[in-house]
């Protein structure tokens, strides 16, 4: 038997405001497609921004359905938005938002292993990683260099 470790990397910022304009700015519009969530069933709002190459933000927010499964993540919802509507111009940053009771003030915000899996099919469309940046619940801001740190083994590696 052989024993292999893994190791992730990020950066982590004690608040927003150690962040660039660009990133602040790419927050704020987080937040605001955040607040265009539709969560009636779980109270749990997410948005999400995408920064393209081009300096273009594409928004998402959660899209709940009373036929569950048949709703959306904020992440996917903005990734989905980039592909079809900007189709060729890349994605260098995800900043993501959430609010809601699922997610206390002293959890990590992660996105759920199907974002994940679209992060990393977008980063095997465009050939190149994007920054994913979290905004925990307590403030402090994670940076990852791209989806390797938060799924390691993708669906087809």
């Amino acid at each position: 038997m052989k024993q292999i470790n893994h190791t992730i990397s990020y950066r982590v910022f004690e608040h927003e405001a150690e962040l660039s304009e660009v990133d602040i700015s790419l927050f704020k519009s987080a937040k605001s497609a955040m607040a265009k969530a539709y969560a009636p069933y779980s109270k749990f709002s997410v948005g999400a921004a995408a920064l393209l190459e081009d300096g273009t933000v594409v928004l998402g927010s959660n899209q709940e359905n009373i036929a569950y499964p048949s709703g959306l993540c904020a992440e996917r919802t903005a990734l989905f938005a980039a592909g079809s509507n900007y189709p060729g111009i890349k994605v260098v940053k995800l900043a993501i938002v959430a609010n809601g009771d699922l997610l206390p003030k002293t959890a990590v915000l992660s996105p759920c292993g199907a974002c994940r899996q679209v992060m990393a099919e977008t980063t095997n469309r465009q050939q190149v990683p994007f920054e994913i940046m979290l905004l925990n619940p307590d403030g402090t801001v994670m940076v990852f260099d791209g989806i390797q740190d938060l799924l390691p083994f993708v669906f087809g590696s």
